[in-house]
């Protein structure tokens, strides 16, 4: 493993090492090599140097997982930026937002893509944000002189180097401060867990600008493997190409596991990923009928997942070499340098395997949120991180996310676990996904609410099916499902996590 103290050091170590290995393979079979990338970083720092960028500026870009993309974010660390990466979802009032709360100098788009005019959405935001210029980068980046390049700024303070906003579904979003040393805890945490080794090749299969992008990134450096870039994630021909790059490590979370384990049983008597070592998992939780599902008919060690957020990444995680039960039922254990907690919801320490709120203290920790006054109602009194997410830790250490504070339904009183009912209901050999969302009732203050979709649209589920084949796995009926609903696919973020609020809105 390779120690270095930033991003441009870690660059310049790995191609030290292993010049002539490949870094990165996209979709369309281009291939560079961990030398050919210093060189593009190299020159594309020049080239973005000559629109007076350097240390301390600050940077958005919204670009699709190009390779391209990747090197941008060499080449601005190599300048001292401060990146800003934001999801290709994000529209104009995130997107403005973003770039007026970080004082962003440059907005860098694709003309186009998916349909989507960026370039326009980008002059627009300008028009609203001082001193904010637009640069447009379609798989082409400025280019310049490397020898004209300043020494690189050096990382003796570890400077606050990136801003990662949280996705903002139900209110504005929220900049956290990370540093290259909080991310290369991140990635060392994750390549500890998953025995990551130069000779594995990574399927990097959602948007490179989540954190989990960048993440995966530094552990490429690392390690000296192979990633593979999906430009957009398609569950058809996505797992094509990750078959044709022979991936060992099919990333990267429930929707897109659900998608190679659909693409498996199309053709069930040829492997798709033959040289598949593991599944590495996060973004949400995972039913825990998807990890015995996976390795049985795809092979490997099946999932083995992660927990943490955009302020916190990768504060748990199982190991490849961890029993059945621990990869199907849990997140793992903290990684290293990691301290977590479970607390209730009075404040008091939880005993092994009582479910409390899991907090918080990490090498990975951001710095603080960028508007400060967030801070003091995401951490305690005492300096822990509040993850607003439920769990419990058990006698091993291992964490069992059992859902968000805010994720629970309250029915005359009683408590129900969203997850609790959701992991029971995708056993259902009818049901192919599935999320319980609380809807408003006069009578009991919430009800629960199925959200339902079929393995086979003509096979219906009835409610009374749901009530029958809960009850039978010895659900309390408290608990079961008042309501059904159907739908075609559920919505979800760029990481695979369901966007319930959409649910609650459209089944109000």
């Amino acid at each position: 493993m390779i120690d270095a103290t930033g991003l441009p050091d870690l660059i310049d170590m790995r191609v030290a090492a292993t010049p002539d290995d490949v870094m990165l393979v996209d979709q369309d079979e281009r291939t560079i090599t961990f030398a050919d990338f210093r060189d593009l970083v190299e020159r594309a720092a020049a080239g973005l140097a000559a629109l007076d960028l350097g240390d301390g500026d600050v940077v958005s870009w919204q670009l699709p997982t190009w390779i391209e993309s990747v090197v941008l974010v060499g080449a601005l660390s190599r300048l001292g930026a401060v990146q800003n990466p934001i999801l290709p979802i994000y529209r104009k009032r995130e997107v403005a937002f973003v770039c007026k709360q970080a004082r962003a100098k440059l907005l860098i788009v694709p003309t186009e893509w998916r349909g989507f005019d960026f370039k326009a959405l980008a002059d627009d935001v300008a028009g609203e944000v001082d001193g904010l210029g637009v640069l447009t980068a379609d798989k082409q980046l400025p280019e310049g002189d490397p020898s004209t390049l300043p020494p690189s700024p050096s990382t003796d303070t570890d400077p606050v180097r990136w801003l990662f906003y949280t996705s903002g579904t139900t209110a504005d979003p929220k900049g956290a401060q990370h540093t290259d040393a909080t991310i290369m805890a991140t990635a060392i945490a994750m390549n500890e867990r998953i025995g990551l080794r130069a000779d594995d090749r990574s399927g990097l299969v959602f948007p490179f600008t989540h954190i989990g992008g960048i993440t995966w990134m530094f552990s490429t450096l690392i390690e000296g493997c192979t990633t593979i870039l999906a430009e957009s994630f398609d569950p058809v021909e996505t797992p094509k190409v990750l078959q044709r790059e022979r991936v060992t490590l099919a990333g990267s979370g429930t929707a897109f596991h659900m998608a190679y384990l659909n693409a498996q049983r199309a053709t069930p008597d040829t492997p798709l990923f033959p040289h598949v070592r593991l599944f590495p998992g996060g973004g949400a939780p995972k039913p825990p009928q998807l990890h015995y599902d996976l390795k049985k008919e795809m092979g490997g060690v099946g999932i083995v997942s992660g927990y943490g957020l955009t302020e916190a990444p990768i504060i748990a995680m199982a190991s490849h070499d961890d029993s059945d039960k621990v990869l199907a039922d849990t997140e793992g254990r903290a990684t290293r340098g990691v301290q977590l907690r479970a607390v209730t919801l009075d404040g008091k320490a939880t005993g092994i395997d009582e479910e409390g709120e899991i907090r918080a203290k990490a090498p990975q920790m951001m710095k603080g949120y960028l508007d400060p006054s967030l801070d003091a109602d995401a951490f305690d009194e005492d300096g822990w991180f509040r993850t607003g997410d439920l769990g419990v830790i058990d006698a091993d250490g291992n964490v069992k996310i059992t859902g968000r504070l805010k994720d629970i339904i309250i029915r005359k009183g009683e408590n129900i676990s969203a997850k609790e009912v959701e992991d029971l209901l995708f056993t259902h050999d009818k049901i192919a996904d599935v999320a319980v969302i609380g809807l408003p009732d006069p009578a009991s203050g919430e009800r629960a609410c199925a959200v339902v979709v079929l393995a086979n649209p003509e096979a219906k589920v009835s409610l009374v099916d749901i009530r029958n084949f809960l009850t039978d796995k010895g659900l309390m009926v408290q608990k079961v499902p008042e309501q059904v609903e159907y739908i075609a696919t559920l919505p979800r973020n760029p990481t695979g996590k369901v966007l319930k609020h959409e649910l609650r809105s459209q089944f109000s």
